[in-house]
């Protein structure tokens, strides 16, 4: 029988078939500030990410390591790609949402709502009718550590959806202290969003909250999960809808009714991943100084549907 490794912590018999005990937690690269945003680009086998303090978006593959994708990022957060695979960043300096074009020109997407600027998107998604959904909590203006100080603009922390067709801006949620990382189901019927609120008000539970999907609108569906240690940032979705989320001892993984079924150990503050790899089993981790991956039995849900857009 092969033991459990040390980086794994099962917390129910579910847990044993998505990982394996022969598995290792391998840290891919180290020596930045803060690690964030983590995007598997699988036409390119290479994963981009954020260094936000050092204002740079990294890049790792297999055969060359880490590069430096881009410099100068505007405080650079979360990332995904569109349906049409281009780069869709947050950015807390610029305060704004941003795409790169295929030819590397840079896009304002939303920097404004109702008058004011834009807080400091965080996370971002895009659903399959290529609207964008993200977070905007006031991480980047508390501080000028990942951002500028500077008071905020708009009287909530959002939820916002960008229309693809028209191009326009709506808040779907606005009851956060801080929102975070959100992602789909399988399914997209679901929406869930990181509350991290608890990093400035220990008042505010460390939960992910989950939401139903009506169209362009969003229904309060409760609590789906606590994180026992820190709060919650980044997250994903496997495609048997298990949810994968970040936290201060690593990454803690959960079943589609909630339950708790087991934690990823990581020697460093969790605050982002994603699948990617060429078979879609691989688990990208950005935590704190490093970049680290492990090999999963199930693939991503996200991965699965970029694949299909690039078949």
């Amino acid at each position: 029988m092969i033991p459990t490794p040390e980086h794994l912590d099962s917390r129910d018999p579910r847990f044993a078939r998505l990982v394996h005990p022969m598995a290792p937690l391998t840290r891919l690269a180290t020596g930045f500030t803060w690690t964030e945003g983590p995007v598997w680009f699988g036409d390119h086998q290479c994963l981009l990410f954020s260094d936000i303090p050092s204002q740079r978006l990294l890049r790792w593959s297999t055969r060359e390591g880490i590069t430096t994708f881009r410099e100068r990022t505007g405080f650079n957060n979360g990332n995904t790609r569109d349906n049409q695979g281009r780069l869709v960043s947050c950015r807390h300096g610029s305060r704004d949402l941003v795409r790169t074009e295929p030819d590397g020109r840079i896009q304002v997407l939303a920097s404004h709502y109702a008058g004011g600027r834009l807080n400091s998107p965080n996370d971002v998604v895009v659903s399959r009718d290529g609207a964008i959904w993200f977070t905007d909590p006031t991480y980047g203006l508390i501080s000028n550590f990942e951002g500028y100080r500077a008071d905020p603009e708009q009287p909530a922390r959002h939820v916002f959806r960008l229309d693809p067709e028209d191009g326009s801006l709506s808040a779907v949620a606005s009851d956060f202290a801080q929102p975070n990382g959100l992602c789909f189901s399988p399914d997209e019927r679901l929406l869930y969003v990181a509350e991290s609120g608890a990093t400035h008000d220990p008042s505010v539970a460390p939960v992910i909250r989950r939401f139903r999907v009506n169209g362009k609108t969003l229904e309060d569906d409760g609590i789906f999960a606590e994180i026992g240690a820190g709060v919650p940032d980044g997250m994903r979705v496997d495609r048997e809808g298990n949810l994968w989320s970040s936290a201060a001892d690593g990454v803690h993984c959960f079943a589609p009714d909630g339950t708790l079924l087991g934690r990823i150990l990581v020697p460093e503050t969790v605050s982002n991943l994603c699948f990617g790899g060429s078979d879609g089993q691989r688990l990208y981790i950005t935590a704190t100084t490093s970049l680290y991956s492990l090999f999963v039995d199930v693939q991503g849900a996200e991965w699965w549907t970029q694949c299909q857009r690039e078949a």
